[in-house]
């Protein structure tokens, strides 16, 4: 069973039905015994940084997250569910991350391209494993965001991008992953994403 954390800034429901539509038995969460129990944890997120971490902390969920990310079982960051795995944001300064991986969340730079950035962006593949089995190259995946990675540990960037600047757009570090961008919102690809990662961990 996979669990969708739920601490009240997700598209919960869109990663349900993407889940749903692939044949999986999936539960939105915010119970930590049910996080702990599942094969697979997945954190969505959208919205701000400090509102998402002090929502994860009044529901008491941090440690939960922490554990379910330690690297034992399938774990999938969603957009701001990326960014959350880090330790800081500037978007939000002072607020603490999760603090999971190191590197920095900045804020797309003014130049003439819209931020937030919306829209399709392909990608360009670092680790051609895991949740990008079978990925072709400059795969197109659906973003919504303003702030994006940068300076991650090399050995850990498994995808990047360009808009107006190189953003470092999934991460991966053996069965734990997180994509900037949205599998639940891109297509196909996105369906394939989300089903080599539901292969993982046997």
């Amino acid at each position: 069973m996979v669990a969708i954390i739920d601490y009240g800034a997700g598209n919960l429901q869109s990663v349900k039905k993407a889940l749903d539509f692939l044949g999986y038995e999936s539960k939105i969460t915010s119970e930590k015994d049910e996080i702990a129990a599942a094969s697979h944890v997945i954190l969505p997120g959208v919205g701000a940084f400090a509102d998402a971490m002090q929502s994860i902390r009044d529901r008491d969920l941090e440690e939960t997250i922490k554990r379910a990310a330690d690297g034992t079982k399938p774990f999938l960051g969603i957009c701001l569910g990326l960014q959350l795995l880090f330790e800081k944001s500037e978007e939000s300064p002072g607020a603490k991350g999760l603090g999971i991986f190191g590197g920095k969340i900045v804020k797309i730079p003014d130049t003439s391209l819209k931020v937030p950035h919306i829209g399709w962006n392909s990608v360009s593949i670092k680790q051609k494993n895991g949740v990008f089995s079978g990925i072709n190259e400059e795969s197109y995946f659906y973003f919504v965001h303003s702030f994006y990675l940068k300076d991650a540990d090399a050995e850990i960037v498994a995808a990047t991008t360009q808009y107006g600047v190189e953003i470092e757009c999934a991460v991966q570090n053996g069965m734990v992953c997180a994509t900037q961008f949205h599998p639940e919102k891109s297509g196909e690809t996105g369906l394939k994403l989300l089903k080599s990662f539901m292969t993982m961990g046997g």
